[in-house]
């Protein structure tokens, strides 16, 4: 099983950027699709975005296409999630996820391993 670790989270105006990280130990993560997923207060969990285990293909969700971007540098053993042009409905704790296959997908249910969550706040 990998363990995962997020960090990078934390508070800033809307316009502003973020640089999440998700750090896996346990398991080289050459060997898992990727995913972040977030969850506001009160809603439920949501996909953001995905990156497959060769690198080479990324899917997002609608309201951070453009924004956001997911990548993977396996040499590291990490996963980022640059975030630009944040708004505050971008607001959540964030959570990486990884799934033990090539592909990724957008229901938390395929992912088998989660970290803690990294607090993302976004004021107006």
């Amino acid at each position: 099983q990998v363990q995962l670790a997020e960090s990078g989270g934390g508070s800033v105006q809307a316009g502003g950027s973020l640089r999440l990280s998700c750090a896996a130990s346990g398991r080289t993560l050459s060997s898992y699709a990727m995913g972040w997923f977030r969850q506001a207060p009160g809603k439920e969990r949501e996909f953001v975005a995905s990156i497959r285990w060769s690198g080479r293909t990324t899917d997002y969700a609608e309201p951070v296409k453009g924004r956001f971007t997911i990548s993977r540098d396996n040499a590291k053993n990490t996963v980022y999630l640059q975030m630009n042009s944040l708004e505050p409905e971008d607001t959540g704790v964030y959570y990486c996820a990884a799934r033990r296959t090539p592909y990724g997908s957008r229901s938390g249910a395929d992912f088998g391993s989660w970290g803690q969550g990294t607090q993302v706040t976004v004021s107006s």
